[in-house]
Protein backbone atom coordinates (compact mmCIF):
# COMPACT_ATOMS: atom_id res chain seq x y z
CA UNK A 1 0.00 0.00 0.00
CA UNK A 2 1.16 3.54 -0.70
CA UNK A 3 0.50 6.30 1.81
CA UNK A 4 -2.83 7.28 0.24
CA UNK A 5 -4.11 3.70 0.32
CA UNK A 6 -3.03 3.38 3.97
CA UNK A 7 -4.86 6.60 4.80
CA UNK A 8 -8.03 5.42 3.07
CA UNK A 9 -7.91 2.00 4.70
CA UNK A 10 -7.15 2.93 8.30
CA UNK A 11 -8.16 6.56 8.97
CA UNK A 12 -11.84 7.37 9.52
CA UNK A 13 -13.30 9.14 6.51
CA UNK A 14 -14.18 12.47 8.13
CA UNK A 15 -12.21 14.57 5.63
CA UNK A 16 -12.46 14.56 1.83
CA UNK A 17 -8.69 14.70 1.48
CA UNK A 18 -6.72 15.68 -1.60
CA UNK A 19 -4.06 13.20 -2.66
CA UNK A 20 -1.16 15.28 -1.52
CA UNK A 21 1.23 14.70 1.38
CA UNK A 22 3.41 17.58 2.51
CA UNK A 23 6.87 16.66 3.76
CA UNK A 24 8.46 19.95 4.77
CA UNK A 25 7.93 23.68 4.78
CA UNK A 26 9.79 26.98 4.83
CA UNK A 27 7.76 29.87 6.27
CA UNK A 28 4.69 30.16 3.97
CA UNK A 29 5.94 27.62 1.42
CA UNK A 30 5.17 23.89 1.61
CA UNK A 31 6.76 21.04 -0.34
CA UNK A 32 4.91 17.84 -1.19
CA UNK A 33 6.05 14.25 -1.71
CA UNK A 34 7.14 15.11 -5.25
CA UNK A 35 9.09 18.19 -4.24
CA UNK A 36 6.51 20.59 -5.69
CA UNK A 37 6.14 23.87 -3.80
CA UNK A 38 2.84 25.39 -2.65
CA UNK A 39 2.29 28.90 -1.31
CA UNK A 40 0.34 28.49 1.91
CA UNK A 41 -2.47 31.03 2.29
CA UNK A 42 -4.21 28.65 4.74
CA UNK A 43 -1.59 27.94 7.46
CA UNK A 44 -3.30 24.75 8.62
CA UNK A 45 -6.61 26.66 9.01
CA UNK A 46 -5.02 29.54 10.88
CA UNK A 47 -2.68 27.41 13.00
CA UNK A 48 0.85 27.86 11.64
CA UNK A 49 1.06 31.46 12.79
CA UNK A 50 4.87 31.65 12.62
CA UNK A 51 5.10 29.62 9.43
CA UNK A 52 6.59 26.21 8.70
CA UNK A 53 10.04 25.11 9.81
CA UNK A 54 10.47 28.14 12.07
CA UNK A 55 13.94 27.77 13.58
CA UNK A 56 13.18 29.46 16.89
CA UNK A 57 10.04 27.41 17.48
CA UNK A 58 11.75 24.17 16.43
CA UNK A 59 14.69 24.85 18.76
CA UNK A 60 12.38 25.61 21.69
CA UNK A 61 10.35 22.43 21.11
CA UNK A 62 13.48 20.29 20.78
CA UNK A 63 15.04 21.80 23.89
CA UNK A 64 11.88 21.23 25.91
CA UNK A 65 11.42 17.68 24.61
CA UNK A 66 14.95 16.83 25.70
CA UNK A 67 14.11 17.86 29.29
CA UNK A 68 10.48 17.13 30.14
CA UNK A 69 7.35 16.98 28.00
CA UNK A 70 4.61 16.29 30.53
CA UNK A 71 4.05 15.96 34.25
CA UNK A 72 0.28 16.65 34.58
CA UNK A 73 -1.40 19.66 36.13
CA UNK A 74 -1.15 18.10 39.60
CA UNK A 75 2.20 19.92 39.82
CA UNK A 76 3.33 23.47 39.10
CA UNK A 77 4.52 23.93 35.52
CA UNK A 78 6.83 26.96 35.41
CA UNK A 79 6.56 27.64 31.68
CA UNK A 80 2.75 27.41 31.92
CA UNK A 81 2.75 30.09 34.61
CA UNK A 82 4.99 32.32 32.48
CA UNK A 83 2.76 31.72 29.46
CA UNK A 84 -0.35 32.64 31.46
CA UNK A 85 1.31 35.87 32.63
CA UNK A 86 2.19 36.77 29.04
CA UNK A 87 -1.33 36.05 27.75
CA UNK A 88 -2.86 38.18 30.51
CA UNK A 89 -0.41 41.03 29.90
CA UNK A 90 -1.08 41.02 26.15
CA UNK A 91 -4.84 40.96 26.76
CA UNK A 92 -4.72 44.09 28.94
CA UNK A 93 -7.21 42.49 31.34
CA UNK A 94 -7.07 41.58 35.01
CA UNK A 95 -7.57 37.87 34.37
CA UNK A 96 -6.48 34.28 34.86
CA UNK A 97 -6.03 31.51 32.30
CA UNK A 98 -7.00 27.85 31.98
CA UNK A 99 -5.16 25.85 29.31
CA UNK A 100 -6.81 23.14 27.22
CA UNK A 101 -5.93 21.27 24.01
CA UNK A 102 -8.10 22.91 21.37
CA UNK A 103 -10.56 25.65 20.51
CA UNK A 104 -13.56 23.42 21.09
CA UNK A 105 -12.26 22.52 24.57
CA UNK A 106 -11.57 26.18 25.33
CA UNK A 107 -15.15 27.05 24.34
CA UNK A 108 -16.45 24.18 26.49
CA UNK A 109 -14.58 25.74 29.41
CA UNK A 110 -16.13 29.12 28.66
CA UNK A 111 -19.60 27.54 28.58
CA UNK A 112 -18.98 25.90 31.95
CA UNK A 113 -17.83 29.20 33.43
CA UNK A 114 -21.00 30.91 32.21
CA UNK A 115 -23.21 28.12 33.54
CA UNK A 116 -21.58 28.34 36.95
CA UNK A 117 -21.87 32.13 36.96
CA UNK A 118 -25.62 31.94 36.47
CA UNK A 119 -26.22 28.89 38.65
CA UNK A 120 -27.40 30.66 41.79
CA UNK A 121 -29.93 32.75 39.85
CA UNK A 122 -31.20 29.90 37.67
CA UNK A 123 -29.57 31.31 34.52
CA UNK A 124 -27.95 28.87 32.10
CA UNK A 125 -28.81 29.94 28.55
CA UNK A 126 -26.13 31.22 26.21
CA UNK A 127 -27.04 33.31 23.18
CA UNK A 128 -24.93 32.82 20.05
CA UNK A 129 -25.17 34.25 16.54
CA UNK A 130 -26.47 32.71 13.35
CA UNK A 131 -23.61 31.63 11.07
CA UNK A 132 -21.34 31.20 14.10
CA UNK A 133 -18.97 28.28 14.60
CA UNK A 134 -17.76 27.27 18.06
CA UNK A 135 -16.50 23.68 17.76
CA UNK A 136 -17.27 20.02 17.13
CA UNK A 137 -18.00 18.68 20.61
CA UNK A 138 -21.67 18.10 21.44
CA UNK A 139 -22.04 21.35 23.43
CA UNK A 140 -20.01 23.56 21.09
CA UNK A 141 -21.72 22.03 18.09
CA UNK A 142 -25.08 23.05 19.56
CA UNK A 143 -23.66 26.49 20.34
CA UNK A 144 -22.81 26.81 16.65
CA UNK A 145 -25.57 28.78 14.96
CA UNK A 146 -25.67 26.76 11.73
CA UNK A 147 -28.33 24.08 11.39
CA UNK A 148 -26.25 22.05 8.93
CA UNK A 149 -23.90 21.11 11.77
CA UNK A 150 -26.72 19.80 13.96
CA UNK A 151 -27.98 16.97 11.76
CA UNK A 152 -27.48 13.37 12.95
CA UNK A 153 -25.90 14.12 16.32
CA UNK A 154 -28.82 14.89 18.64
CA UNK A 155 -30.17 15.04 21.19
CA UNK A 156 -28.17 18.08 22.23
CA UNK A 157 -27.91 19.78 25.62
CA UNK A 158 -30.44 22.54 26.23
CA UNK A 159 -29.56 26.14 26.83
CA UNK A 160 -28.51 27.68 23.50
CA UNK A 161 -30.45 30.46 21.81
CA UNK A 162 -29.62 31.87 18.36
CA UNK A 163 -29.77 35.54 17.42
CA UNK A 164 -29.65 37.06 13.95
CA UNK A 165 -27.21 39.82 14.91
CA UNK A 166 -25.90 41.75 17.91
CA UNK A 167 -29.09 43.82 18.21
CA UNK A 168 -31.14 40.63 18.17
CA UNK A 169 -29.02 39.31 21.04
CA UNK A 170 -30.50 42.03 23.22
CA UNK A 171 -34.02 41.10 22.11
CA UNK A 172 -33.40 37.44 22.94
CA UNK A 173 -32.27 38.07 26.52
CA UNK A 174 -34.57 36.48 29.07
CA UNK A 175 -34.65 35.49 32.70
CA UNK A 176 -32.49 32.41 32.03
CA UNK A 177 -29.74 34.18 30.03
CA UNK A 178 -26.29 33.74 31.54
CA UNK A 179 -24.06 34.85 28.66
CA UNK A 180 -23.71 35.80 25.02
CA UNK A 181 -20.92 34.20 22.98
CA UNK A 182 -19.75 35.85 19.75
CA UNK A 183 -17.01 35.64 17.16
CA UNK A 184 -16.07 39.24 16.40
CA UNK A 185 -15.16 38.06 12.91
CA UNK A 186 -17.11 34.96 11.89
CA UNK A 187 -14.60 32.63 10.24
CA UNK A 188 -16.44 29.53 9.07
CA UNK A 189 -19.53 31.69 8.61
CA UNK A 190 -17.95 33.75 5.84
CA UNK A 191 -15.15 35.97 7.25
CA UNK A 192 -17.77 38.42 8.46
CA UNK A 193 -16.60 41.19 10.84
CA UNK A 194 -19.31 42.35 13.24
CA UNK A 195 -20.15 46.06 13.27
CA UNK A 196 -17.87 47.81 15.77
CA UNK A 197 -20.42 50.23 17.20
CA UNK A 198 -23.00 47.46 17.56
CA UNK A 199 -20.48 45.27 19.40
CA UNK A 200 -19.55 48.05 21.81
CA UNK A 201 -23.22 48.71 22.47
CA UNK A 202 -23.80 45.00 23.09
CA UNK A 203 -20.88 44.83 25.53
CA UNK A 204 -22.18 47.83 27.48
CA UNK A 205 -25.74 46.49 27.66
CA UNK A 206 -24.64 43.03 28.79
CA UNK A 207 -22.54 44.56 31.55
CA UNK A 208 -25.53 46.61 32.74
CA UNK A 209 -27.66 43.46 32.90
CA UNK A 210 -24.97 41.33 34.61
CA UNK A 211 -24.78 38.96 31.63
CA UNK A 212 -21.35 37.64 30.63
CA UNK A 213 -19.79 38.45 27.27
CA UNK A 214 -17.74 35.58 25.82
CA UNK A 215 -15.51 36.41 22.84
CA UNK A 216 -14.62 33.32 20.82
CA UNK A 217 -11.15 34.37 19.62
CA UNK A 218 -10.07 30.89 18.53
CA UNK A 219 -9.52 32.12 14.98
CA UNK A 220 -9.19 35.90 15.48
CA UNK A 221 -6.79 35.76 18.44
CA UNK A 222 -2.99 35.62 18.68
CA UNK A 223 -2.50 38.67 16.41
CA UNK A 224 -4.51 37.24 13.50
CA UNK A 225 -6.62 40.43 13.48
CA UNK A 226 -3.56 42.67 13.82
CA UNK A 227 -4.00 43.03 17.58
CA UNK A 228 -3.43 40.30 20.16
CA UNK A 229 -7.21 39.83 20.23
CA UNK A 230 -9.95 41.23 18.04
CA UNK A 231 -11.55 42.42 21.30
CA UNK A 232 -8.73 44.96 21.64
CA UNK A 233 -9.44 46.23 18.14
CA UNK A 234 -13.13 46.53 19.00
CA UNK A 235 -12.30 48.36 22.26
CA UNK A 236 -14.25 45.93 24.44
CA UNK A 237 -13.32 43.93 27.53
CA UNK A 238 -15.04 40.53 27.45
CA UNK A 239 -15.61 38.64 30.68
CA UNK A 240 -14.23 35.53 28.97
CA UNK A 241 -12.32 35.00 25.77
CA UNK A 242 -10.93 31.84 24.21
CA UNK A 243 -7.80 31.15 22.18
CA UNK A 244 -6.38 28.19 20.25
CA UNK A 245 -5.31 27.71 16.59
CA UNK A 246 -2.30 30.02 16.19
CA UNK A 247 -1.32 29.98 19.86
CA UNK A 248 1.00 26.97 19.62
CA UNK A 249 2.17 27.46 16.05
CA UNK A 250 1.09 23.90 15.27
CA UNK A 251 1.39 22.33 18.72
CA UNK A 252 -2.15 21.76 20.09
CA UNK A 253 -3.11 24.19 22.85
CA UNK A 254 -6.20 26.20 23.78
CA UNK A 255 -6.88 28.78 26.46
CA UNK A 256 -9.80 30.17 28.45
CA UNK A 257 -9.06 33.66 29.75
CA UNK A 258 -11.47 35.21 32.25
CA UNK A 259 -11.76 38.23 34.49
CA UNK A 260 -13.99 36.13 36.78
CA UNK A 261 -10.85 34.89 38.47
CA UNK A 262 -12.44 33.19 41.47
CA UNK A 263 -15.34 31.52 39.67
CA UNK A 264 -13.70 28.16 39.05
CA UNK A 265 -12.69 26.33 42.23
CA UNK A 266 -10.59 23.23 42.80
CA UNK A 267 -12.14 20.32 40.90
CA UNK A 268 -14.48 22.41 38.74
CA UNK A 269 -12.53 21.85 35.55
CA UNK A 270 -9.45 19.95 34.39
CA UNK A 271 -7.34 18.85 31.45
CA UNK A 272 -4.75 16.09 31.47
CA UNK A 273 -2.64 17.51 28.66
CA UNK A 274 -3.67 21.18 28.76
CA UNK A 275 -0.73 23.57 29.06
CA UNK A 276 1.88 20.88 29.58
CA UNK A 277 5.59 21.64 29.28
CA UNK A 278 5.79 21.07 25.52
CA UNK A 279 2.68 22.98 24.44
CA UNK A 280 3.30 25.85 26.87
CA UNK A 281 6.91 26.24 25.72
CA UNK A 282 5.78 26.27 22.10
CA UNK A 283 3.07 28.85 22.79
CA UNK A 284 5.42 31.06 24.80
CA UNK A 285 7.91 31.06 21.92
CA UNK A 286 5.17 31.81 19.37
CA UNK A 287 4.05 34.82 21.42
CA UNK A 288 7.65 36.04 21.70
CA UNK A 289 8.03 35.94 17.91
CA UNK A 290 4.67 37.51 17.13
CA UNK A 291 4.98 40.27 19.74
CA UNK A 292 8.30 41.22 18.16
CA UNK A 293 6.88 41.53 14.63
CA UNK A 294 3.84 43.38 15.99
CA UNK A 295 5.96 45.92 17.90
CA UNK A 296 8.35 46.41 14.96
CA UNK A 297 5.50 47.40 12.65
CA UNK A 298 6.23 44.48 10.33
CA UNK A 299 2.88 42.80 11.01
CA UNK A 300 0.94 45.96 10.11
CA UNK A 301 2.94 46.32 6.87
CA UNK A 302 2.29 42.68 5.97
CA UNK A 303 -1.44 43.06 6.65
CA UNK A 304 -1.64 46.19 4.53
CA UNK A 305 0.21 44.63 1.60
CA UNK A 306 -1.76 41.38 1.69
CA UNK A 307 -5.08 43.25 1.87
CA UNK A 308 -4.09 45.44 -1.09
CA UNK A 309 -3.15 42.44 -3.23
CA UNK A 310 -6.42 40.71 -2.30
CA UNK A 311 -8.37 43.83 -3.27
CA UNK A 312 -6.58 43.94 -6.62
CA UNK A 313 -7.64 40.36 -7.42
CA UNK A 314 -11.23 41.13 -6.46
CA UNK A 315 -11.31 44.23 -8.68
CA UNK A 316 -9.65 42.43 -11.61
CA UNK A 317 -12.30 39.70 -11.80
CA UNK A 318 -15.71 41.38 -11.36
CA UNK A 319 -17.44 38.45 -13.08
CA UNK A 320 -16.18 36.19 -10.27
CA UNK A 321 -16.25 38.34 -7.14
CA UNK A 322 -18.52 40.83 -5.43
CA UNK A 323 -15.65 42.19 -3.38
CA UNK A 324 -13.32 41.20 -0.55
CA UNK A 325 -13.78 41.03 3.21
CA UNK A 326 -11.96 40.52 6.47
CA UNK A 327 -9.57 42.06 8.97
CA UNK A 328 -5.86 41.57 9.59
CA UNK A 329 -4.59 38.40 7.94
CA UNK A 330 -8.05 36.89 7.98
CA UNK A 331 -9.26 37.73 4.46
CA UNK A 332 -11.69 36.46 1.85
CA UNK A 333 -12.77 36.92 -1.74
CA UNK A 334 -16.57 37.03 -2.01
CA UNK A 335 -17.48 34.80 -4.94
CA UNK A 336 -20.78 35.44 -6.69
CA UNK A 337 -22.00 31.91 -6.03
CA UNK A 338 -20.90 28.48 -4.79
CA UNK A 339 -20.04 27.25 -8.30
CA UNK A 340 -17.55 30.07 -8.76
CA UNK A 341 -16.17 29.49 -5.27
CA UNK A 342 -15.61 25.82 -6.08
CA UNK A 343 -14.01 26.61 -9.45
CA UNK A 344 -11.56 29.06 -7.85
CA UNK A 345 -10.68 26.58 -5.10
CA UNK A 346 -10.00 23.81 -7.61
CA UNK A 347 -7.93 26.01 -9.90
CA UNK A 348 -5.99 27.46 -6.97
CA UNK A 349 -4.99 23.96 -5.91
CA UNK A 350 -3.78 23.18 -9.44
CA UNK A 351 -1.79 26.43 -9.45
CA UNK A 352 -0.26 25.40 -6.10
CA UNK A 353 -1.64 28.11 -3.79
CA UNK A 354 -3.57 26.88 -0.75
CA UNK A 355 -6.82 28.68 0.08
CA UNK A 356 -9.90 27.66 2.06
CA UNK A 357 -13.66 27.41 1.70
CA UNK A 358 -15.91 29.52 3.92
CA UNK A 359 -19.63 30.26 4.20
CA UNK A 360 -21.38 32.70 1.92
CA UNK A 361 -19.37 31.54 -1.13
CA UNK A 362 -16.17 33.00 0.32
CA UNK A 363 -12.65 31.97 -0.67
CA UNK A 364 -10.88 32.33 2.68
CA UNK A 365 -7.21 33.13 3.36
CA UNK A 366 -5.36 32.72 6.67
CA UNK A 367 -1.65 32.97 5.79
CA UNK A 368 1.15 32.66 8.34
CA UNK A 369 1.64 35.99 10.11
CA UNK A 370 5.33 35.78 9.16
CA UNK A 371 4.64 35.46 5.42
CA UNK A 372 7.17 37.36 3.30
CA UNK A 373 6.46 39.91 0.57
CA UNK A 374 7.94 37.51 -1.97
CA UNK A 375 5.61 34.71 -0.84
CA UNK A 376 2.62 37.06 -0.98
CA UNK A 377 3.56 38.12 -4.52
CA UNK A 378 4.02 34.56 -5.74
CA UNK A 379 0.84 33.39 -4.02
CA UNK A 380 -1.25 36.10 -5.65
CA UNK A 381 0.39 35.46 -9.03
CA UNK A 382 -0.80 31.87 -8.75
CA UNK A 383 -4.21 32.92 -7.48
CA UNK A 384 -4.47 35.32 -10.42
CA UNK A 385 -3.80 32.42 -12.79
CA UNK A 386 -6.45 30.36 -10.99
CA UNK A 387 -9.02 33.15 -11.29
CA UNK A 388 -8.18 33.67 -14.96
CA UNK A 389 -8.80 29.96 -15.60
CA UNK A 390 -12.05 30.06 -13.59
CA UNK A 391 -13.33 33.24 -15.32
CA UNK A 392 -15.73 31.40 -17.61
Amino acid sequence: MDIFELDSAFVLHTYARRKIAFERGENATLFDQNGDDYIDFASGIGVNSVGHGNGRLAAAIADQASKIIHSSNLYTIAIQARLAERVVRLSGLDARVFFANSGAEANEGAIKLARKYGQNSGRFEIITLRNSFHGRTIATLKATGQEKFHARFGPFPDGFVYAADTEDVLRKIGGRTAAAMVELVQGEGGVLPLDEEAVRNLAAELKKRDILLIADEVQTGVFRSGEFTASIGYSIEPDIFTLAKGLGGGVPIGAVVTTKKELFEYGDHASTFGGNFLSARAAYTVLEILEEIKNSGKLARTIGYFARKNGEISAKYPRLFLGEAGVGLMRALIAKDDLIQQAVLERAHKERVLVLRSGGSRVRMLPPLTISKEEIDLGFQRLDSACRAADF
